[in-house]
């Protein structure tokens, strides 16, 4: 059996809900609300699998233009704009990464411990290093060392077991191996394309 839904025919299966709703999404988006029917024939069920597809697509794209508001990585008419956002939550212990208004990356982050405090606002890396030792606390070492007010950073650590608890003395410290990756996203878009924001 077949029952038609703005020009689409669609079999009467537990399929029917997701098929409307990717139809009135492709509405929603401007997409037309059914195939245009050549003359005398009946619409193929591909048209109807190609503008589902298309609303898919746009449905994503609204979900990370969603985020990129949310993080503060939109420009002027909700579009989103180049760069990369690091969101750092200290109530839960992690850092989620936003590229080009996307999100790319979630990790856990050792924020400061009880007697120390990480700094909450929004902020630009100010210098950055590749391979670094504190000069205050016993010489330990911060590789991809990304610095954004004064002497906190965020960098990479060893004590990788401490990640997802507060651990550091206000740094925020994430996996080596994460670290690199942000450093190196910092790089490639540039630290006036960056933005660090560390909320509660």
């Amino acid at each position: 059996m077949e029952r038609q839904v703005n020009g689409y025919r669609l079999p009467r299966s537990g399929h029917r809900r997701p098929m409307r709703a990717a139809v009135a999404a492709a509405e929603r988006v401007g997409l037309p609300a059914g195939p245009a029917p050549l003359e005398g024939a009946a619409t193929p069920r591909r048209s109807f699998l190609a503008a589902a597809r298309a609303a898919v697509a746009a449905l994503l794209m609204a979900f990370g233009l969603t985020l990129a508001a949310a993080f503060g990585l939109t420009g002027p008419g909700g579009s989103a704009q180049a760069g990369v956002v690091a969101h750092i939550d200290l109530s839960s212990q992690r850092m989620t990464v936003m590229v080009n208004g996307m999100p790319a990356y979630s990790w856990p982050v050792s924020t400061a411990r009880r007697g120390y405090v990480t700094p909450t606002g929004s902020y630009r890396p100010q210098r950055m290093y590749r391979s670094y030792y504190s000069k205050k606390y016993y010489n330990s070492p911060m590789p991809h060392s990304i610095f954004y007010s004064g002497g906190y950073a965020i960098h990479g650590s060893y004590a990788v077991g401490q990640l997802g608890a507060p651990a550091s003395h206000g740094c925020i410290r994430l996996h080596p191996s994460n670290a690199a990756t942000l450093y190196g996203l910092v790089q490639s878009y540039g630290a006036g394309n960056t933005v660090i924001r560390i909320t509660r």
